[in-house]
């Protein structure tokens, strides 16, 4: 401060807003942030150490840009206990403790109780180095400290850098009617992107108290982006008509300072917050496949050597979707060489099982006994690590799907949905899995619900609407869903021999099941395709299997 008062305080308010961004992303709550000094709470251990681990990565690296003698380091606290709630403020033993336990902590370091040691140890690859029984001032008996170090805890701490999420921030939308009534609007349709955004783990989203620090200015994409360090910002207004309304949102790379994506949505404003609910679904749902399409671009011109923990995970998930056992095996080394960047990396552990489990599926594996264990303890410690992770419980609900395990599958694919229902992934699986479970027609509609949310949905979409159809006994449709797949397989032209079976059409059955043979020399019906359907009943198992059949493809 005497030094320089003005720099250091915009280093103070900097380091203020990442340390209240990280807690925020870790699902904590802000109680106090008096001078340089922050109390947070937080329902979770797990979290609570995440975000203190989080939080000296990102200072660390905020630190980087400065001179030694300018940069800022925190020492960090971590009690479980009890607490009295007042106000919105928190006292008591529990938040004494962690406040001298902070004191214990080297700069840069955490240190944690044994409580908070005792719950997060198994759960957490960090090494901690016991202090043993500690007197604290004025706390009576003694305390048992841990501190937070080693080789695994720098590697933890240094993940958020290494994993190095896309970073989006969403300008305030601009009201330009000039109604009174509209900036109310335009406000919450802000909020309500901001918060359905931060559902998606795979992005790092500023949050609201930040974003509306620049309400009612003009936009400056390097300046916000450099202060916000963030790699994509959204901007967008509102301009109200009569009685309609109309909003238009672009999404730009700050690095570039272009424009990636941009839309313009008209409705009727009959009830606007039923119009406020469907354009948060349709914008929310569109972003984070657009930042997901620009940051996997920008990983194309990279070495993987050079590639951070999310863009291999990135690269893998491309991989995965071409769905051939070469791609496979590469997917599988891009995803391990994500965990080895980031342990701790939920997502990537997830996607590991996922991969892994299309070896299984696809017999890509030597014993598949041994495969399926692997992919099983994968997801262990996915879960483990993130219970709150949409895409985990997506994949489990997916792998269930696959093991015919109907119970288990609908548990996790109702928690995927009630974690982030914008993710079109997780709504068209909700429509796979009610044509499994028999209820083709309520799955059809989920499945456009999902293609509506997202106009860039990939190809299999329609396959997956397609089998609705054929469930639904709409054949026709199932024939006319294929048909928009531009590169079809042997399995939709299984589908399409079926569905044309059905309809009495025999030669194009016959040239169909032509189609799937020259593919695949030697396919049987009760060897490579039965095993790819899933249904519950019998009923809609042996619909499918005589309608195939029935086109003289072989059993």
């Amino acid at each position: 401060m005497g030094e320089d008062e003005a720099a250091t305080v915009r280093a103070l308010g900097t380091c203020r807003n990442l340390v209240a961004e990280v807690i925020a992303q870790h699902r904590g709550r802000v109680v106090d942030m008096p001078g340089d000094n922050v109390l947070a709470e937080f329902a979770s251990a797990v979290d609570a150490v995440e975000a203190a681990a989080a939080m000296q990565a990102r200072l660390t690296e905020c630190n980087g840009a400065l001179p030694e003698r300018r940069r800022m380091t925190f020492r960090i606290g971590v009690n479980l206990g009890d607490v009295i709630e007042e106000d919105g403020r928190i006292y008591g033993d529990g938040v004494n403790v962690a406040a001298r336990i902070e004191a214990l902590a080297e700069p840069g370091g955490i240190c944690v109780s044994a409580k908070v040691h005792e719950e997060v140890r198994r759960k957490l690859d960090l090494g901690f180095e016991d202090l043993g029984e500690q007197e604290l001032k004025n706390i009576p008996g003694p305390v048992r400290v841990f501190r937070i170090g080693g080789s695994a805890s720098r590697q933890a701490a240094a993940a958020p850098a290494q994993r190095a999420k896309p970073s989006i921030f969403v300008h305030p939308f601009a009201n330009m009617s000039g109604e009174a009534e509209q900036e109310f609007f335009a406000d919450g349709l802000t909020e309500d992107i901001i918060t359905e955004l931060s559902r998606f783990h795979e992005l790092f989203v500023i949050s609201r108290n930040s974003s509306f620090k620049y309400k009612g200015k003009p936009l400056e994409v390097q300046k916000v982006a450099k202060e916000m360090n963030v790699q994509y910002l959204v901007e967008g207004s509102v301009r109200k008509a009569g009685n309609r309304v109309r909003i238009t949102v672009q999404l730009i790379d700050a690095e570039t300072d272009r424009h990636i994506w941009a839309e313009r949505y008209d409705r009727e404003l009959a009830d606007i917050f039923a119009v406020q609910d469907e354009l948060t679904s349709a914008i929310a749902a569109v972003l984070p496949g657009r930042v997901e399409a620009a940051t996997r671009d920008r990983a194309a011109r990279k070495p993987p050597d050079n590639m951070a923990a999310y863009e291999c995970a990135l690269a893998a998930k491309v991989l995965h979707h071409r769905s051939s056992q070469e791609d496979n095996a590469r997917s599988l080394r891009l995803i391990e060489r994500a965990i080895e960047l980031d342990p701790n990396y939920a997502h990537a552990h997830a996607w590991r099982a996922c991969i892994l489990g299309q070896q299984w599926i696809y017999s890509w594996c030597e014993d598949k006994d041994a495969t399926w264990n692997q992919l099983a303890e994968e997801l262990k410690v996915a879960l483990s690590l993130d219970d709150n992770d949409s895409d985990v419980h997506r994949i489990l609900a997916a792998l269930n799907i696959n093991k015919n395990e109907f119970d288990k599958a609908a548990y996790h694919q109702a928690r995927a949905l009630s974690l982030n229902p914008n993710d079109d992934l997780i709504v068209v699986q909700q429509g796979e899995l009610l044509t499994w479970l028999g209820q083709p027609e309520e799955g059809i509609e989920w499945i456009r619900k999902a293609m509506r949310l997202n106009p860039y949905h990939p190809a299999r979409f329609w396959y997956h609407l397609a089998r609705a159809f054929f469930a639904a006994r709409r054949y026709a449709e199932t024939v006319d869903a294929i048909q928009h797949i531009t590169a079809p397989d042997h399995a939709h032209f299984a589908l399409l021999t079926a569905a044309h079976a059905q309809m009495g059409n025999q030669a194009a059955a016959a040239e169909h099941a032509r189609e799937v043979l020259k593919r695949v020399p030697g396919w049987q019906v009760g060897k490579d395709y039965l095993p790819m359907l899933h249904y519950k009943r019998e009923a809609d198992l042996a619909h499918h299997r005589e309608a195939i059949l029935k086109a003289g493809l072989p059993a």
